[in-house]
């Protein structure tokens, strides 16, 4: 039974894994970050913490003899894609990118897209508040010195530092649309702060906007690596394993 290594911890990279359990020709490890305390696990094996970079992770996948990789990592993992596409190569193993589609804006959004953290802390600075913020724990230190109200939703309590006059809503997905419209108008949003994350988990949130009239600042995707083949769906993956096989 030939091994493929999951770069995972989505929605996506959880599907795949079960897929891959459902078909049975492959052994399956599925490798999370270990960034989100009680992750959802895959079935299957399962690794958590990184690797060490693309070196150590080109000798690991020599070491464990695996036969494919698939980066179903969030769309903001970079740093893990990178890695992946510099260590798949150097140990000779076919690697494949899964990644959900991004969103897309309708005619009646108010959507405002920035390239990064920093960018979208300039179009707050710009905005009205109460501002909600979904970009995730980290990278929330470029919103400190501004002085609108926050409301923050992560899954785990976010990195300081925080801004001043902030509210923290511990929170998992999947939202409802109504549980998203009760959250803008109890706390009176008038910006919200997400990155193009994609996938249907976490969307209620710009319906709700929309409806809302909350206007919306989209953190675009860092560009994934080069070269790198890239499908939207675990049927997809089968097709590419099969084909290897």
């Amino acid at each position: 039974m030939r091994t493929v290594l999951i770069l995972g911890g989505t929605s996506e990279a959880r599907a795949l894994a079960a897929a891959l359990a459902d078909d049975g020709r492959w052994r399956v490890v599925s490798s999370l970050a270990g960034r989100v305390s009680s992750p959802a696990l895959p079935v299957g094996e399962v690794r958590i913490g990184g690797f060490g970079g693309p070196e150590k992770l080109a000798e690991w996948l020599t070491e464990h003899d695996v036969a494919a990789v698939v980066d179903a990592t969030h769309p903001f993992a970079a740093r893990i894609s990178a890695s992946a596409a510099q260590a798949a190569p150097a140990a000779r193993v076919p690697l494949l990118m899964l990644r959900r589609p991004g969103w897309t804006a309708g005619p009646e959004d108010a959507w405002h897209r920035v390239p990064d953290m920093p960018a979208a802390a300039a179009a707050v600075a710009a905005s009205h508040g109460p501002v909600l913020l979904t970009t995730g724990r980290g990278g929330l230190a470029v919103f400190a010195d501004l002085p609108h109200r926050f409301v923050i939703r992560a899954v785990d309590p976010p990195d300081p530092p925080l801004p001043a006059d902030a509210v923290v809503l511990l929170a998992r997905g999947p939202y409802t649309l109504d549980g998203e419209r009760a959250l803008l108008r109890e706390h009176g949003v008038r910006t919200l702060v997400t990155k193009d994350s994609g996938g249907a988990m976490t969307a209620a949130k710009l319906t709700a906007a929309r409806e809302l009239g909350v206007r919306v600042v989209m953190v675009d995707r860092p560009p994934a690596p080069a070269g790198v083949p890239t499908v939207a769906d675990a049927a997809d993956v089968l097709a590419w394993l099969n084909a290897l096989s």
